[in-house]
């Protein structure tokens, strides 16, 4: 039986992200790579079970942060998060993966029909936000990122009413960059302790 019970998730080959530039951290310049993974033909639907056990594809994840006059929401996963290999670990990323549910075809609309959706199945905010496109993140280096890409969009809120709508996001709340780079950052999953890295440098 299917762990993820059927579920088809939005993938792009390995050689599409190689041949605009491979790279392990981070990346400023997501409008392109983004650009070349929506063009007709490139990005599909796969199960997420093969998915998840091939390297030669990348699963796209939609990956925003909010952020509220200098602070930015974090929380920790407990262990009703759908990725057990995240259990117990602290995140800045609202979002996941993009399904058919999104759109049938891969398009600009489908994508950002899937991250608004994971948005509002995860938190809910009020007042207004001004969104950029922010990042893309990549990390071979453990067998959870060797398969996805994180990309990166900011939220910029003007108020820090935010709840989360999920038991899985714990202790949800707006902190610091000190307080991320201090103790939390040893708890940090991997892509989350990248965009600190990537806040901090603007700061600089």
């Amino acid at each position: 039986m299917s762990r993820y019970n059927g579920e088809q998730v939005l993938v792009v080959p390995r050689e599409v992200f190689e041949a605009v530039g491979a790279f392990n951290g981070v990346s400023t310049e997501p409008q392109k790579y983004l650009a070349a993974f929506l063009k007709p033909g490139v990005a599909h639907y796969m199960d997420r079970d093969e998915a998840e056990n091939s390297p030669q594809f990348k699963q796209l994840i939609t990956y925003a942060i909010f952020c509220h006059e200098g602070r930015i929401l974090a929380y920790s996963r407990t262990k009703k998060s759908g990725e057990s290999r995240l259990h117990d670990k602290w995140s800045l990323g609202i979002g996941g993966h993009i399904n058919p549910i999104d759109g049938l075809t891969a398009s600009v609309d489908t994508y950002l029909a899937g991250m608004e959706r994971e948005i509002r199945e995860e938190i809910t905010f009020s007042g207004n936000a001004k969104q950029q496109l922010y990042a893309l993140i990549n990390d071979d280096t453990n067998e959870v990122g060797s398969v996805h890409l994180g990309i990166v969009h900011r939220f910029d809120l003007d108020s820090d009413e935010v709840r989360a709508n999920e038991k899985a996001l714990d202790n949800l709340g707006f902190r610091t960059l000190d307080e991320l780079s201090g103790e939390l950052y040893a708890k940090l999953e991997t892509w989350s302790a990248i965009c600190v890295d990537a806040l901090r440098a603007e700061q600089d």
